[in-house]
C-alpha cells in the first residue's frame, strides 16, 4: 500500500494492498483484528511518513525518530486498528448462512475504514495527520471525478469496497454466490464512477485567461536561517519576480516564510515589497512572519499593485509539535520540547479579491485539511493559493505527496490552485485535478501561466464531516440490520 504513494506511484497497489488487510480482518476476532491493523499499519505509516523527520529530525537528535514513529503509531491506532476491529465486528455480526446478510460485511468494512480515515485526518484536531490517505493515490485514476461529489473519503470508501469484496471472494471461495456478490460490488463501483464522470462539472472548463505566477527560489533549509541568507533571499526573489513581470501576471506568489523575520517590525522591507509590487503592476504575496504583542504568526502579506498593503493572512491550522506544542502542560517537560516553535493560530480565512478573482490563501499543512479548504470556497473563494516550504523534506517523498494533495483539493472544490513551494513542487492545478504546469524539485524557477473561473463541485456544500457521518451511519445500519436478521 505504501508503494501506491509517491515516489513510486503504483496506484493499483492501494486496493490490492488493502485486500490483504481485509483478508486478515475477516478471519480474526475483533481484538486480533485490532492488533493486526495496529502492527501492520504502523509499518505502513512509518514508510509513508519517513520524510517527516528529514531536516527537522536533526534538531531534536537523538529523538528525531519520534517525528515519524509517533504519528505512525497514532494513525495506525485511530485509523487502521479501529477499522480492523470494526470490520471484524461486522463480519461476525453478518457472517451467518443467509447470503443477503453475509454479503454486506465487506460494505460495512469499507465504510469503517473510510470513516476511520476521516477520524485520524480531521476529527482529532491538533493531533490529526491528514497524509497517506488512500484516496490521494487516485487523483489521476478513473475514480478521481468522485471527489467532486463525495470528496476524498468517498474515494477511499470505493477503493475499500473493491478491496473488501476482493478479500471476501477469496475467503468465501467455494461458497455459492460469493463470486457473484464480489462481481456485483465491482459493477456498482464502475456504475458510480461512470455517473460521476457523466455529471462531473470539471470535465469541461473554459480556457484559462487570468495570468498568475509562482516564484520558486530554491534556497535549501540548511541555509535559510544562516547569516546572510536574508540578503540572498531578497535578491533572488526580487530578480525572479522581475522575470515573471514580463508575462504581466495579476498576482505573483512567493512561498511560505521565504522572508524569515517579523515583517511588521521592518517598515523598510514592507516599503521595499510595496515598491516591487508597484514596479511589476501585480499583487505580490510574500510568505513571512508576524509578531502581534506576545503572539507569533506564520503569515502571508498581500501587497497591492499600487504598493499598499492589501491584507495579512495568518495561518490557521498549525503543525503540531513543530509550529506549536499541543497540551503544553503535559509535553513541555520532554527533552526536545524547547525546539518546538510557539506560533498562534489565525482566525480568519483571509480571502483576498484580486482583479476579479477571490483567492483563498492556505499555508503548507493547511492544504491537507479538506474542510478548511471547503470552508474557504463556501465563503466565496473562487481560486486557491497554496504557499509552502517543503524544503524541510529535501528530496524525499514528502514534496511529492504534498503536491499530490493539492490535486485532491482542486477535485473536491472545482477550483484552480496556484501552488508556490520554496524548493518545489510549484505549479498550477486545474479543476480536474491535473497539473497544467509544474516545476521540478530543487531548481530555481519562475512559473507563469493562466487560471480561470471555478467549475464548482457539489462536495463543497456537503463537506467531509457530513460524508463521515454518512459512512458511520451506513456501518451502524448494516450491522444493526444484520443482527436483527440473524437473531
Amino acid at each position: 500500500m505504501a508503494l501506491a504513494f509517491p515516489k513510486t506511484n503504483a496506484v493499483v497497489l492501494a486496493p490490492l494492498g488493502a485486500v490483504g488487510l481485509y483478508w486478515a480482518w475477516f478471519g480474526a476476532s475483533p481484538i486480533r483484528a485490532f492488533w493486526i491493523g495496529w502492527v501492520a499499519c504502523t509499518v505502513f505509516f512509518t514508510i509513508s511518513y519517513w520524510w517527516f523527520g528529514e531536516t527537522a529530525g536533526a534538531l531534536i537528535a537523538p529523538f528525531g525518530f519520534f517525528l515519524t514513529l509517533g504519528p505512525a503509531v497514532g494513525d495506525a491506532f485511530f485509523g487502521f486498528a479501529l477499522a480492523g476491529a470494526a470490520t471484524a465486528v461486522a463480519a461476525r455480526a453478518l457472517g451467518r448462512p443467509r447470503r443477503a446478510v453475509r454479503a454486506l460485511a465487506p460494505l460495512a468494512g469499507a465504510a469503517a475504514f473510510a470513516a476511520c480515515e476521516w477520524l485520524r485526518s480531521e476529527a482529532l484536531g491538533d493531533f490529526a495527520v491528514p497524509f497517506a490517505n488512500l484516496s490521494y493515490t487516485q487523483v489521476t485514476s478513473p475514480l478521481a471525478p468522485v471527489a467532486a461529489f463525495g470528496g476524498s473519503y468517498a474515494i477511499t470508501f470505493l477503493v475499500c469496497v473493491l478491496a473488501a469484496y476482493g478479500a471476501y471472494a477469496i475467503r468465501m471461495r467455494g461458497v455459492r454466490g460469493s463470486g457473484v456478490d464480489a462481481g456485483a460490488a465491482l459493477f456498482a463501483v464502475v456504475a458510480i464512477v461512470a455517473l460521476a464522470w457523466t455529471f462531473w462539472p470539471a470535465r469541461d472548463f473554459a480556457p484559462p485567461t487570468y495570468r498568475v505566477a509562482a516564484i520558486q527560489g530554491n534556497i535549501p533549509q540548511r541555509l535559510k536561517f544562516t547569516p546572510g541568507a536574508l540578503v540572498q533571499a531578497l535578491q533572488r526573489y526580487e530578480d525572479l519576480t522581475g522575470r515573471a513581470a514580463a508575462d504581466r501576471p495579476a498576482i505573483v506568489v512567493w512561498p511560505e516564510t521565504v522572508i524569515p523575520i517579523a515583517l511588521d517590525h521592518s517598515p523598510e522591507l514592507q516599503a521595499r515589497f510595496g515598491a516591487l509590487a508597484r514596479a511589476i503592476h501585480s499583487e505580490l504575496v510574500v510568505g513571512t512572519l508576524s509578531v502581534a504583542g506576545d503572539r507569533d504568526y506564520n503569515v502571508l502579506y498581500f501587497f497591492r499593485p499600487d504598493g499598499g498593503l492589501d491584507a495579512i493572512y495568518r495561518k490557521r491550522q498549525l503543525v503540531p509539535f513543530a509550529e506549536h506544542l499541543p497540551l503544553a502542560a503535559i509535553f513541555a517537560h520532554l527533552p526536545w520540547a524547547n525546539q518546538v516553535s510557539h506560533f498562534s493560530s489565525g482566525t480568519s480565512d483571509g480571502i483576498v479579491a484580486v482583479d476579479g478573482l477571490r483567492f483563498g490563501p492556505v499555508v503548507c499543512w493547511e492544504s491537507a485539511f479538506t474542510d478548511l479548504i471547503g470552508t474557504d470556497v463556501r465563503d466565496g473563494a473562487t481560486a486557491l493559493l497554496i504557499a509552502t516550504d517543503d524544503a524541510w523534506f529535501g528530496t524525499t517523498a514528502g514534496p511529492y505527496q504534498h503536491a499530490q494533495i493539492a490535486q485532491m483539493r482542486a477535485l473536491e472544490t472545482g477550483t484552480w490552485v496556484v501552488r508556490a513551494a520554496s524548493t518545489g513542487i510549484s505549479g498550477i492545478v486545474a479543476p480536474n485535478g491535473r497539473y497544467a504546469q509544474a516545476t521540478r524539485l530543487n531548481e530555481q524557477a519562475v512559473l507563469t501561466g493562466a487560471i480561470g473561473r471555478p467549475t464548482g463541485a457539489p462536495y463543497v456544500a456537503i463537506g467531509g464531516n457530513a460524508v463521515a457521518v454518512g459512512l458511520i451511519l451506513l456501518y451502524a445500519g448494516i450491522v444493526a440490520w444484520g443482527r436483527r436478521r440473524t437473531a
